[in-house]
């Protein structure tokens, strides 16, 4: 046993949320990755989780499993087999094993009053594949929210390894505001959100909701919320949707120390994230309450 040396496990797997195969192949496995990533971990085997239909074409399997298998080369992750079943839909993901310094682990139970918020990749992705699904998508909103979920959150390793961030979370399912909230419980702090700083997708997303690509997620996301944020009147409707906005293969949101912010944010810059924002910071507040002003 070796007190510097800690195995961490995940797994993770959904349907389809582009057209295209191969990219579906790697978003999954980027999504799967980064639950070791959250945690300061190196990931360092997977597992395919693989379900198809009777009539999908082994074509289609085979693009799938490739992107998949080079999502895990890119992350330095051996990919070691997996299982296989029938399934009414195609769904695809990774069990994936990692190694994470104990000492160092990041978790949502260190978060600090003061720490800056820091967030590395836009919010949207749930409005904009559901978009996809229903054919009011723009191509470039194609190609940038693929681009997007098909990106590592490999940076969660590097701030922890060097002991810089102590606290934070990938923002997946729950949305920007139900994964702040479970990390405000767990620390006993509060949170303070300056929502003109949160990158999102593109300004085609308001008038995409207009049209009603809001999923079932998000909506949840959203009345949950309810009983943990206070929204300040001047925040408009779509902003507030979009930080419950379900997203699938999302950035890390990390809990920065002011005094390490320089230089996160120059290894955020090295490794070319899609945003490296600062969106609020921790409080002190024992009820836990996120507020957000306009």
């Amino acid at each position: 046993m070796r007190g510097d040396l800690a195995l961490v496990q995940t797994v993770d797997f959904f349907t389809p949320v582009v057209d295209d195969a191969y990219d579906f192949g790697e978003s999954a496995a980027a999504n799967a990755l980064s639950d070791v990533y959250a945690m300061g971990g190196r990931p360092l085997t997977a597992l395919n989780l693989l379900g198809v239909p009777d009539k999908l074409p082994t074509g289609t399997i085979a693009a799938i499993l490739r992107g998949g298998a080079a999502k895990t080369r890119e992350a330095g992750c051996t990919l070691v087999g997996g299982h296989t079943i029938k399934n009414p839909e195609p769904i695809y993901g990774l069990a994936v094993t990692g190694v994470v310094d104990p000492r160092k682990m990041m978790t949502n139970a260190a978060a600090r009053p003061g720490d800056l918020l820091v967030l590395t990749k836009p919010l949207g992705t749930g409005i904009a594949t559901t978009a996809i699904k229903r054919g009011l998508a723009s191509p470039a909103l194609v190609r940038r929210v693929t681009r997007l979920m098909k990106q590592l959150n490999t940076p969660g390793h590097e701030v922890a390894r060097r002991g810089w961030v102590k606290a934070g979370t990938d923002v997946t399912g729950f949305g920007l505001l139900g994964h702040l909230a479970s990390l405000c419980r767990a620390s006993r702090v509060g949170a303070q959100l300056d929502t003109a700083n949160v990158p999102t997708l593109g300004r085609d997303l308001p008038a995409l909701l207009e049209q009603g690509c809001v999923p079932g997620g998000t909506t949840s996301n959203l009345e949950a919320a309810g009983g943990t944020t206070d929204f300040a009147p001047t925040v408009p409707a779509h902003t507030r949707t979009l930080l419950a906005d379900a997203q699938t293969s999302g950035g890390l949101l990390l809990c920065v120390p002011p005094r390490r912010w320089n230089d996160v944010l120059k290894l955020l810059k090295t490794h070319h994230t899609p945003a490296a924002a600062v969106i609020g910071r921790i409080t002190r507040d024992r009820r836990s309450r996120i507020i957000c002003s306009a």
